[in-house]
């Protein structure tokens, strides 16, 4: 079983990345998950997270209560989640946007300039995505494939092939510099 946190800001598709996570584990990798979601009354700039746990059986309990990775994409989600945080867990950030405290336990912190690369590729709005392929190559919890299906099928159609090379850059992001 794993205990997933997505953490950012409204606008930044935290909530959507966690719909990907468990529709890849779920539906294309035959796992099973839960997605719960929480954010402030802004629509865009408040403070939101998703949880989800994945499991090769059924989730008796759907929140996440010690997360094994938090992804973090912004410093007031860093600061938030980050105590919840499994001693032997694994942290990704958005370098860029989050700044780090000593490491503690035996996390294993990996770092992505996300949004950075998400303006390369043209825009910003890449950045979860981005953050999502760089996820799967360094958590190998859901398959490269279940999540490129699952990334086709939550995106509209005409930015299938945008949101396709926006994960594909974070995970050649993993495998290339780490």
């Amino acid at each position: 079983m794993a205990e997933i946190r997505f953490a950012g800001y409204g606008g930044q598709g935290i909530i959507r990345s966690g719909i990907i996570v468990g529709k890849g584990a779920s539906i294309y990798d035959h796992k099973f998950s839960t997605m719960n979601q929480a954010f402030g009354p802004e629509a865009r700039g408040g403070a939101c997270s998703s949880q989800v746990v994945l499991s090769d059986t059924k989730v008796l309990y759907p929140y996440v209560t010690v997360s094994d990775v938090l992804v973090a994409m912004s410093q007031e989600g860093y600061d938030m989640f980050e105590p919840e945080l499994n001693d032997k867990g694994i942290l990704l950030i958005d370098e860029d946007l989050v700044k780090t405290k000593p490491p503690r336990g035996k996390i294993k912190s990996f770092s992505i300039p996300s949004t950075r690369l998400a303006e390369e590729l043209g825009n910003r709005v890449f950045a979860n995505v981005v953050m999502l392929g760089f996820f799967t190559a360094a958590t190998k919890l859901v398959s490269k494939e279940g999540m490129e299906k699952a990334v086709a099928d939550s995106v509209p159609e005409r930015f299938i092939k945008h949101n396709l090379k926006a994960f594909q850059k974070g995970y050649d992001y993993y495998k290339d510099k780490l």
